[in-house]
């Protein structure tokens, strides 16, 4: 067998196309492989797709390869451009590549497949090809992809916001809270993003009648944004945010006292940790920092946390009213950061209870949010914010991304 028939067969090729020629050279170490078709050949109109049309000429092209072993591997072939007597003179798309690309669809096909387990810089070092053409291969699927995704399901949604880069730069991602994948970003963290969305989902087949939920952190972006593009719809803010602010509030207690009572250093992870979590010597100097005798404002301040959370375990019909007790409480505590928090609560009052009724919360979002970090992070960050969103829907997305070969 020569070896231009065997790379007839590797590369699956049918008439009219045939590998005719195969040069190598160690010096490059380069395999070109020629394809050529026999004259008098006949091709499928890329516009019309009428068959049996004749080349009116032809211009060369060639294609990066997958590796043949250890060489770069290249095709290289003259294309025809059919007449057409409805469309005219077109350029015939060729079975290996797709339009417009400098490689074949095996190599781009192997390029979606490393980009979700390595960074984008180190792929482009190791094959050889510089980042900004990986990232346009990247970039036509990804986005190829979304222009047939439906959205017409999409009923319960998550927003929040991740950091791109330093300097205060954000990409807002908005997620299908059911299907548990991201449906949207865009750059910016303002109430024009929840704008934005609503015009990508009618683009996609989405009704924003038919949001019936949405959850989010307690900004007033975001809190602007739905009540004025979704106003049938319910907010739920998210439960591990409004916890997050009692945190905070139980450590700003502790970092204002200790200066009056160095007992309290190096005690700041043990207030805010569950007690299920804390190490022995954690849990024990918790317990001598809890004694009544102390007195400590940070004690009353963790009590008022640990009280907080158990909000979150009581039945729906006696949720309310025990959230009104733990207000009052707060707010007599004399302690000013657990009452700015606890009035912080009472303006998000409708909002924090109505966990009780949809159940949704951030966990979701919270855990893409962590897949999309650790990626820019192995990644050390990326090089456009449209860089970054196209990783968020290729890694969070759930694409249906096909390569026809």
């Amino acid at each position: 067998m020569r070896d231009i028939d065997l790379f007839q067969m590797a590369l699956g090729l049918t008439p009219p196309w045939t590998v005719v020629s195969c040069e190598f050279d160690l010096a490059k170490k380069r395999l070109d492989l020629g394809i050529d078709y026999p004259r008098g050949s006949l091709f499928t109109c890329p516009e019309c797709g009428k068959g049996d049309c004749k080349a009116h000429d032809s211009t060369q092209k060639t294609w990066r390869h997958l590796n043949f072993f250890q060489y770069e591997a290249y095709l290289s072939a003259r294309v025809p451009r059919t007449k057409c007597d409805k469309c005219g003179i077109k350029l015939v798309n060729v079975p290996w590549a797709r339009e417009g690309s400098g490689f074949t669809l095996l190599f781009e096909a192997m390029v979606l497949m490393m980009v979700k387990s390595m960074p984008v810089k180190t792929i482009s070092r190791n094959i050889g090809e510089h980042d900004t053409r990986l990232w346009r291969i990247l970039d036509h699927y990804v986005h190829k992809a979304r222009e047939n995704t439906d959205l017409s399901g999409v009923r319960r949604v998550g927003a929040d916001e991740t950091a791109s880069r330093r300097g205060h730069k954000y990409v807002s991602v908005f997620v299908d809270m059911d299907k548990r994948r991201a449906v949207f970003a865009t750059e910016g963290k303002d109430a024009g993003t929840v704008s934005a969305f609503k015009d990508d989902l009618k683009a996609h087949k989405g009704d924003p009648a038919s949001i019936t939920e949405v959850c989010a952190d307690m900004s007033p972006a975001f809190i602007s944004g739905f009540e004025t593009q979704f106003p049938a719809a319910e907010m739920t803010f998210d439960k591990f945010h409004v916890i997050k602010l009692v945190n905070e509030a139980v450590d700003l207690v502790r970092r204002q006292e200790q200066s009056q009572r160095p007992e309290l250093k190096k005690s700041r992870y043990i207030w805010l940790k569950n007690q299920e979590n804390l190490k022995a010597e954690q849990a024990q100097q918790l317990e001598s920092l809890t004694l009544a005798k102390l007195n400590l404002k940070t004690a009353r301040a963790y009590h008022l946390r640990l009280n907080f959370q158990e909000f979150y375990q009581q039945p729906l019909d006696q949720a309310e009213s025990y959230l009104k007790r733990w207000f009052f409480w707060a707010t007599h505590s004399r302690l000013e950061p657990m009452i700015k928090v606890a009035y912080t609560i009472k303006r998000h009052w409708h909002g924090i209870l109505r966990w009780f009724h949809s159940g949704i919360n951030n966990g979701i979002l919270e855990g893409i949010n962590s897949l999309i970090q650790a990626t820019k992070a192995r990644a050390r960050g990326y090089r456009s914010n449209r860089n970054f969103i196209t990783m968020i829907y290729l890694i969070a997305g759930k694409l249906d991304i096909g390569i026809s070969i």
